[in-house]
């Protein structure tokens, strides 16, 4: 330290941040003292050691699951060209980029069964809540329909886009059978937002009466999807859906929850409305295929007044893992991962209601579902943290006792025996 303040010519480290208000000075941080750069680096590996992955100790929490990567997406994303990208303002030298950004859009388009998607949100709860100021500028309605089960993080944020817009969040209630109920009466509805899976995991096919309340109530419907899901089950555009959002984990690793990306879709007539940017294909002066970005109605290139969003930037690099991703497994290759998805949570309910625990929604679900036990969910889990593996998401905010499990193409059958067999051990435990 005194080296390096004789170098700089000043007597104290105060003198170097004599230009700084007092009032916003601290007293110094509680840091360890230095130390050199390879005992950081053993320091931080004996924290990281703490950490177990999915095979040393399965998990079943639902929305951000476990999926297998094929090594190849890392590669592609790892491409200077992509990994260093940022916006491709100078079309001429961003081609690359630029093909890339319209080939996500085209699959998330032909996934959703919408006319255009734009480049990505941030995930899908500020997708969630674009789409409701969206409604709003189209509509010039301030209600917006919610289930009453959602996802406390989306709840949230929709909730913080809402107060500035004066936005009326209205939480719709759920029937015995785990789907929101369809016969809600209200006057001055912007729009209608209904997830499928919902939050329970529950496959919601009510189409036509889901279309006919939209046309009741005369509001824009939003989809909450699992992009997975539509590999195997109608896309929203099957039920008149005009905004799909949904979480774009596809090639992304868990990464303690992020980052991934916020899908967000919509109807042809919608567009100037969609907030973020979209790149379009277009000719260059020799007539040859070229892409260039096609809208940016965002407040950083046009009057804030005038933006549809303040959201200035979007997840490329998530975008481009989540394209190769679907690129290497191609059609087919999703559908077998979706099915084999919806087959290993089949088999862990069935499982599961061998040694005890009921369904109680009597509903087909894809990878995730409700199960109800004679043990609450937090005291199951930290009886099964001794033992190896990590159950499912609590819920008794929803269903008293209710454990939310999810499962993907990670969970073998093995891993799954392995866990039902701990739960058992758990349950049987005296208090």
């Amino acid at each position: 330290m005194e080296e390096m303040l004789k170098y700089l010519g000043i007597k104290s480290v105060d003198e170097l941040f004599e230009d700084l208000p007092p009032e916003i000075k601290t007293d110094g941080l509680n840091l360890h003292e230095p130390k050199e750069e390879m005992e950081v680096e053993m320091e931080i590996k004996k924290i990281l050691s703490k950490n177990k992955s999915f095979f040393d100790m399965p998990f079943f929490l639902p929305v951000i699951k476990p999926h297998y990567i094929p090594p190849a997406v890392d590669e592609i994303v790892s491409r200077q060209e992509f990994y260093t990208s940022y916006t491709p303002y100078q079309a001429e030298a961003s081609q690359g980029i630029l093909q890339a950004m319209f080939e996500y859009q085209s699959i998330i388009a032909e996934l959703t069964g919408m006319d255009a998607a734009n480049v990505s949100m941030y995930d899908s709860a500020t997708a969630l809540g674009e789409a409701a100021l969206m409604a709003y500028r189209i509509k010039k309605k301030r209600k917006i329909l919610i289930p009453r089960n959602i996802f406390w993080h989306k709840k949230k944020v929709l909730e913080n886009y809402a107060k500035g817009a004066g936005l009326q969040i209205i939480e719709v209630d759920y029937g015995e059978d785990g789907r929101m109920k369809l016969n809600h009466e209200e006057k001055d509805v912007a729009a209608i937002y209904i997830e499928n899976p919902n939050f329970f995991g529950i496959i919601d096919d009510r189409y036509k009466e889901i279309a006919e309340m939209r046309e009741r109530l005369d509001a824009l419907l939003i989809a909450g999807i699992d992009p997975l899901s539509l590999a195997i089950y109608n896309p929203p555009s099957c039920y008149n859906a005009d905004i799909v959002i949904g979480e774009g984990y596809f090639g992304n690793p868990l990464n303690f929850g992020g980052p991934l990306l916020g899908i967000f879709a919509c109807k042809k007539e919608y567009i100037r409305q969609m907030p973020g940017k979209i790149v379009g294909a277009t000719v260059d002066k020799e007539d040859k295929r070229a892409f260039c970005m096609t809208l940016q109605t965002r407040e950083q290139h046009i009057r804030r007044g005038k933006a549809t969003s303040n959201i200035c930037s979007n997840q490329a690099l998530c975008c481009i893992a989540f394209l190769a991703y679907v690129a290497l497994l191609g059609r087919n290759g999703l559908r077998r991962v979706a099915k084999k998805n919806m087959d290993n949570a089949k088999y862990m309910a069935n499982k599961l209601q061998k040694i005890g625990f009921s369904l109680p929604f009597h509903k087909k679900f894809f990878n995730e579902f409700v199960v109800i036990g004679n043990i609450n969910g937090k005291e199951l889990n930290s009886r099964l943290s001794n033992k190896g593996v990590y159950g499912g998401l609590p819920i008794d905010e929803y269903v008293e006792n209710g454990i939310l499990f999810g499962v993907t193409e990670m969970h073998s059958r093995e891993i799954i025996n392995f866990a039902v067999e701990k739960i058992k051990e758990a349950m049987e435990e005296k208090l």
